[in-house]
C-alpha cells in the first residue's frame, strides 16, 4: 500500500505514535509518505520506503494567523495525485481531519477517491475538539471519515459521550517498538545520577498544567526522607519554572535535575527505577508503556486511559487525581523492597509486551484493507 500520514511533528505522543507507525509499516514494504510542517522529531536518517513533504503555508500581510489548513490540503492533492496514494491516514483530528475532508473532495471533483482514516487522541476531543469554535467542523469532518480510531477505550467512550457519530470507531492501542524501548545497561550513567545507589525517579511530560508536574515535585519531598533517591524530570513547558520554585522552597534541589527536551528517552529510562505519571487526563499514556518497556513500574493517576495500561497492584499503582499521599505510599512500597521492586519491573515489562508494535500493526494493516474495501462515505 501507499499511505500518506498527516500528523504533528512534534514531540508529543499523536506524533510520535504517528511516525513509529509510518516507519513500522516502511519496514513491511509499504510506501509511507509523511505530510507536515516540519520532519517529524523521530524521523531520523534516512528509511527505505519513508517519504516526506513539507506544508508550506504563503506569509501573506493580509492573515494574522497562516492559512495552515488550506497548505495542507492543498498539499495532500498534489502527493495523493503524484504519488498515487491508495489510503491517507490523519492523526489528531484538528486541523487534519478537515483538511483530509477538502483534500478528498477536491480530488473526486478529478475522478480521484482517496478514502482517509482519523486517529484520535484526546485533547483532539477531550479538550479542543468540545470548544464551540471547532466542535461542529470535528463533528462533521468524523461522520465523514472513511474510518475512525481511537487509542483507547476511554477516549472512545468519550468520544461518543461528547459528538453525534454516525461512524463507528475502532480502538487500536498505542503500542511500543521494542527495537528501541528496552533495558539497556547505563551503569556508569546511573552511578553519576546517584553516586551512592540511590533509587532513580523519573517523569517525561510537556510540562503543561493538566501533566500535574507539581504532584511529582511534592510527591518526591514526601518520599526522599524515607528513600533515598534522585528525581529526573525531562520535558519543557510552561509550568517548569513552577516546579523550579517549589524544589527550592522545599529545599530538594540537590536531589533534582531537569534535563529539559531529551531525544533518546530510552537512554534515560534505562536507568530509572519508578516512573511518575500524575496527570489530570491521559487518553492513553504512551510515556508510561514506554517507561514499562524499559522494565520500569509505574505510578500514576486513574484518570483517563492509564488504568487500561497501569495494572494496580501489579505494574504499579493508580491514585486519585492530585493525591500526593498515596502516591508517595505507594513509590515507598515499590521502592522500599528489592525483591518487590523486582517484581513489579517483570510485570511492568510483560504488559508492555503485550503492546509490542509486531502485535499491533497487523491490526492497523487490516483495518486499511477493510477502510479501501467499504470507503464510500455515508450520507448525512
Amino acid at each position: 500500500m501507499k499511505v500518506g500520514i498527516v500528523c504533528y511533528p512534534t514531540y508529543g505522543g499523536s506524533g510520535v505514535v504517528a511516525t513509529e507507525l509510518g516507519m513500522a509499516l516502511a519496514r513491511q514494504g509499504h510506501k509511507v509518505h509523511f505530510i507536515t510542517y516540519r520532519e517529524p522529531v523521530r524521523l531520523e536518517g534516512f528509511h527505505e520506503n519513508v517519504f516526506y513533504h513539507e506544508v508550506s503555508a504563503l506569509d501573506y500581510p493580509l492573515f494574522q494567523y497562516q492559512p495552515y489548513e488550506s497548505a495542507l490540503a492543498s498539499k495532500m492533492v498534489d502527493v495523493v495525485k503524484f504519488e498515487r496514494l491508495d489510503l491517507l491516514h490523519v492523526h489528531y483530528a484538528i486541523p487534519h481531519a478537515s483538511a483530509a475532508l477538502m483534500a478528498k473532495s477536491i480530488l473526486r471533483e478529478e475522478g480521484i477517491c482517496i478514502p482517509f482514516i482519523t486517529t484520535l487522541h484526546g485533547t483532539d476531543i477531550t479538550l479542543v475538539g468540545r470548544d464551540p469554535s471547532y466542535r461542529p467542523v470535528v463533528e462533521y469532518s468524523l461522520n465523514h471519515s472513511d474510518g475512525i480510531t481511537s487509542v483507547s477505550s476511554h477516549l472512545k467512550d468519550e468520544t461518543l459521550q461528547n459528538f453525534r457519530l454516525r461512524r463507528e470507531i475502532e480502538v487500536i492501542p498505542n503500542f511500543i517498538d521494542f527495537s528501541r524501548f528496552k533495558k539497556t545497561n547505563k551503569e556508569h550513567f546511573k552511578k553519576a545520577i546517584a553516586p551512592n545507589g540511590e533509587k532513580i525517579v523519573m517523569h517525561v511530560s510537556n510540562f503543561r498544567k493538566v501533566k500535574r508536574v507539581e504532584d511529582v515535585v511534592l510527591m518526591f519531598d514526601k518520599l526522599l526522607p524515607k528513600i533515598p533517591s534522585k528525581l529526573l524530570l525531562i520535558g519543557d513547558g510552561p509550568e517548569r519554572m513552577n516546579c523550579e520554585m517549589m524544589c527550592r522552597e522545599l529545599g530538594v534541589c540537590e536531589h533534582v535535575r531537569f534535563l529539559g527536551k531529551q531525544d533518546a528517552i530510552e537512554d534515560l529510562l534505562a536507568i530509572a527505577d519508578l516512573f511518575v505519571l500524575p496527570s489530570e487526563q491521559e487518553s492513553f499514556g504512551l510515556a508510561a508503556l514506554e517507561a514499562m518497556a524499559c522494565e520500569v513500574p509505574v505510578i500514576s493517576s486513574n484518570a483517563g486511559g492509564l488504568p487500561e495500561i497501569n495494572i494496580q497492584g501489579e505494574t504499579g499503582f493508580l491514585s486519585n487525581v492530585g493525591d500526593v499521599d498515596d502516591m508517595a505510599r505507594n513509590a515507598i512500597f515499590i521502592l522500599g523492597d528489592e525483591t518487590r521492586l523486582s517484581q513489579f519491573k517483570k510485570k511492568a515489562f510483560e504488559q508492555a509486551k503485550r503492546l509490542d508494535i509486531v502485535n499491533i500493526l497487523p491490526i492497523y494493516e487490516e483495518y486499511y484493507k477493510h477502510v479501501l474495501k467499504v470507503s464510500e462515505p455515508i450520507v448525512m
